[in-house]
């Protein structure tokens, strides 16, 4: 019973109607009690006027070096006669509800109570120290830019305004979250971004009903269009000059506090196989590598797959040297080649997995005994056979081309599907999963957006920058995923003419 009456308590706490008085004690303790008495809520005396002056903030958001400087020294000088022309903080604003007040708090805000006053003023001393910018690890690159998305709202909004010094670039703020009060702000370019998009995107937004926010991963879940597809409809990435990059293309990008990664919405399949080296690259060393990174889809898919299906149904498609080899390597191992591939695969899994979660000196070492015990022991164990690794180790190689690590991790995924129908049905069995692969990519969307554009729907004009990446002389529209407003680029012109 007792556990009810805590949850009725704590929603009438965020819930809380309450006013401001002339009376500062009641106002403290309606304060506190928004707060429910928590003791990291600090509270100092002081005299503003020949009256009693209260500050009240919240330790562990406020700076303190701020507050002795800009708010304590000021009235403890009494430099004005007004509150406001006082202290000397950045934004100062008046309320009379104590739900604003405690909203405020919770920002880095310090709240001034004065006697005899029915409104608090607050007044902004946050400033506490995030992460400094730095490359992302899990986007690496060899020519761009080696700046990242920090967990700082501000510092992330900072990038993107660096980046792109127009008035156009709008930000929209909301707050999700009953219970975590997590603000969320869409970024777009006015001018550019279609309308009906950005209404979508905060339709979506404004309808989330949670009690606790805390990852990008979880908004993505909240607002994409298809939860049950294995392929990713909204990129994530740490990139400023990625996401600047989708901001000119009048796409959106939302960004959640307290994280590293962004979103960017509509977003298309090959938009996962692009990344910033084939801009800063000479276009075609650019389109070589977006070829190869395309091409790696296929083969993390159907790889072991063909394998499978050759060694068990098609062996007379292979030259005769290289079934002798297969088959001698093959002859002494116990299991089918469908549970070899399965084990090798998810010995693959737990390995990146154990490299990923441990600190990274033993996560080297993890790497070099899983590599020997691979390469090495389970072979001469007769356990599986040396092409098998052969093959596991390319496709895995394969999958890690993918510029967003989640499209490689569900690439992988997908190759479970595809091995078990090259068990059952060889060739048949892999051609009838990757045209349901297909099909389910033409199928999906984005935002409305159709998400295996350009090819479905084909649009001949899109080409230009999907596959290979065409001269920037021959970039001089954009694509119309999105469907910007306009989609000529200016600047796509040299005036000087070789003599």
């Amino acid at each position: 019973m007792s556990f009810y009456k805590e949850k009725t308590t704590l929603t009438s706490s965020s819930n809380d109607s309450r006013q401001l008085c002339d009376d500062i004690e009641k106002n403290i303790n309606m304060l506190e009690e928004h707060f429910f008495h928590t003791e990291d809520l600090m509270k100092k005396e002081l005299q503003f006027q020949d009256q009693k002056c209260v500050l009240l903030y919240l330790e562990s958001l406020v700076k303190k070096e701020i507050l002795q400087s800009s708010i304590i020294e000021p009235i403890l000088a009494m430099q004005a006669s007004e509150i406001e022309k006082t202290v000397h903080a950045a934004e100062i604003k008046t309320t009379s509800a104590i739900l604003e007040a405690g909203k405020q708090l919770l920002d880095g805000f310090c709240v001034i109570l004065i006697e005899n006053n029915h409104q608090a003023y607050l007044a902004s001393v946050g400033g506490i120290e995030g992460r400094a910018t730095q490359e992302p690890d899990s986007e690496r690159t060899i020519k761009s830019t080696h700046d990242g998305f920090v967990e700082d709202f501000s510092s992330n909004l900072h990038l993107l305004r660096k980046r792109i010094k127009s008035p156009q670039l709008k930000v929209k703020y909301y707050t999700i979250g009953s219970l975590t009060n997590t603000r969320v702000g869409i970024v777009y370019l006015e001018n550019l971004a279609n309308k009906k998009l950005v209404e979508e995107v905060e339709r979506r937004l404004s309808s989330i009903e949670i009690d606790q926010l805390y990852l990008t991963g979880e908004l993505e879940e909240l607002i994409e269009d298809h939860p049950f597809s294995p392929f990713p409809q909204i990129l994530t990435t740490e990139r400023p000059d990625r996401a600047v990059s989708y901001l000119t293309e009048g796409k959106i990008t939302i960004i959640v506090d307290g994280n590293p990664r962004v979103l960017v919405a509509p977003i298309t399949f090959f938009a996962f196989y692009q990344a910033s080296d084939d801009y800063s690259s000479r276009w075609m060393i650019g389109s070589f590598f977006r070829i190869i990174r395309i091409f790696s889809f296929i083969v993390t898919i159907s790889l072991p797959a063909i394998y499978v299906a050759i060694v068990s149904f098609h062996s007379e498609v292979l030259p005769i040297g290289i079934l002798y080899t297969i088959r001698t390597s093959l002859e002494y191992v116990p299991f089918p080649p469908f549970v070899e591939a399965v084990a090798m695969q998810i010995i693959l899994e737990l390995l990146k997995e154990a490299s990923i979660r441990l600190p990274s000196p033993i996560a080297q070492t993890i790497g070099i005994v899983g590599g020997l015990v691979i390469g090495t022991a389970i072979v001469d164990a007769h356990i599986v056979s040396n092409m098998m690794i052969v093959i596991i180790g390319f496709t895995a190689i394969a999958s890690f081309v993918a510029p967003i690590n989640e499209m490689g991790t569900s690439v992988r995924l997908l190759g479970f599907p595809t091995m078990i129908a090259a068990s059952l049905f060889g060739f048949f069995g892999i051609v009838f999963v990757l045209m349901l692969v297909f099909m389910h990519l033409s199928k999906l969307d984005s935002f409305g957006t159709p998400y295996f554009a350009p090819l479905a729907p084909f649009k001949k004009e899109d080409l230009k920058d999907t596959f290979i990446r065409l001269h920037i002389l021959q970039l001089k529209t954009r694509p119309t995923d999105a469907r910007p407003a306009y989609a000529k680029q200016l600047g796509r012109t040299r005036a000087w003419k070789k003599k």
